[in-house]
């Protein structure tokens, strides 16, 4: 029995002297990790302002089955935030975002803070991507870092892996796709909501990616269903300077107060070339272009409506680029369209 106490005694010691050694390291840590992306610039900043994508390639899920990811209203852009439950559970919300260059974000893990700047910038081979950090840990990843070589390499090695994961992920995704002409097809008519947009059109991605989001939220805050799918009318495909709106479609009309950004138009139907895009929009150009040569190619007349592109499956239904269906629609004259019907005025709902 005294030599089971003194082998209790010892282990005792032990434990008191490895956290009194544990309480002695350093819980801060500041880090910087790089990755150089075959894959242009804004494409890359893209992917990573949306947090929706942060769950396939964030390296602190590795190791953990039960993390399970929550994505606020908001997931691209300033103000944008996604938290995580698990073994740790942490919140991260984008406090900065500058198009194409850069994101500044504080993240919150097992109540220690951290504050994260992204950078983005054009190189040989491709875009340099690093990812800088500064912070705290808790106890427990205190504990892990004293016996892998300290806070800053613990961290450093999970930034890296991230970096890495995101380089694999997003080269994948980004070059898998396939563009497909259709056909001539027959676009219905009806009321749509829209709200526009003027911008250089090297950042015409980036505003997609920003004001889509905010169409199907003010169908979910109006209590309304979207009519279809979300879609685009461009003004002007080809300028440096593209005009355009963001639209979804209604089932009847409504109003909306002046002051909203928000406006109510009707679409007349009409008859149009269709060509599919099966993956990141960022090969919109290839599409549109292989469009446009069948159109032409075909001597076809183009039509009076507008160009329109719609998202029949986008980032908010699936997460992975790859997976997502892009229409675009050339309108083409001399084609019998669809018979017009006869419009019934509906009621109108007031929409602040």
């Amino acid at each position: 029995m005294r030599i089971l106490k003194y082998i209790f005694l010892l282990i005792l010691l032990a434990v008191i002297a490895v956290t009194v050694f544990v309480a002695t390291q350093k819980s801060e840590f500041e880090v910087t990790r790089s990755v150089v992306i075959n894959v242009p610039r804004g494409i890359v900043y893209n992917y990573v302002n949306d947090y929706r994508n942060w769950e396939d390639w964030g390296s602190w899920k590795e190791g953990d089955a039960s993390m399970k990811f929550s994505y606020a209203e908001n997931t691209v852009g300033t103000g944008a935030s996604y938290s995580w439950d698990g073994s740790s559970d942490g919140k991260m919300t984008t406090v900065f975002a500058k198009q194409n260059d850069s994101i500044a974000q504080k993240a919150i893990v097992s109540d220690h803070q951290y504050n994260a700047y992204i950078t983005f910038k054009d190189t040989a081979g491709g875009t340099k991507v690093t990812w800088k950090a500064k912070g705290s840990v808790d106890f427990m990843t205190k504990v892990n870092a004293t016996f892998s070589g300290g806070a800053d390499k613990l961290m450093g090695d999970l930034f890296e892996q991230s970096l890495y994961n995101l380089n694999k992920t997003i080269t994948r995704e980004i070059n898998t796709f396939d563009v497909k002409v259709d056909g001539i097809v027959k676009q219905p008519g009806g009321f749509y909501v829209k709200k526009r947009i003027v911008c250089l059109k090297s950042e015409m991605l980036g505003q997609l990616h920003q004001q889509l989001p905010k169409i199907i939220q003010f169908f979910k805050k109006t209590n309304m269903q979207m009519n279809g799918k979300p879609f685009v009318i461009f003004d002007n495909a080809d300028s440096d300077t593209v005009r355009f709106s963001v639209c979804g479609p209604l089932k009847e009309e409504i109003f909306v107060s002046k002051e909203s950004d928000i406006t109510v138009q009707f679409l007349d139907p009409f008859s149009a070339l269709k060509t599919t895009l099966t993956g990141d929009y960022s090969h919109r150009e290839a599409a549109r272009s292989k469009g446009l040569s069948h159109f032409n190619e075909n001597k076809m007349e183009r039509g009076s409506s507008r160009e329109i592109e719609i998202y029949e499956i986008s980032a908010l239904d699936n997460r992975h680029p790859s997976k997502w269906k892009t229409a675009f629609l050339i309108p083409v004259k001399g084609v019998a369209a669809p018979p017009a019907q006869t419009v019934i005025t509906p009621p109108t709902i007031p929409v602040e």
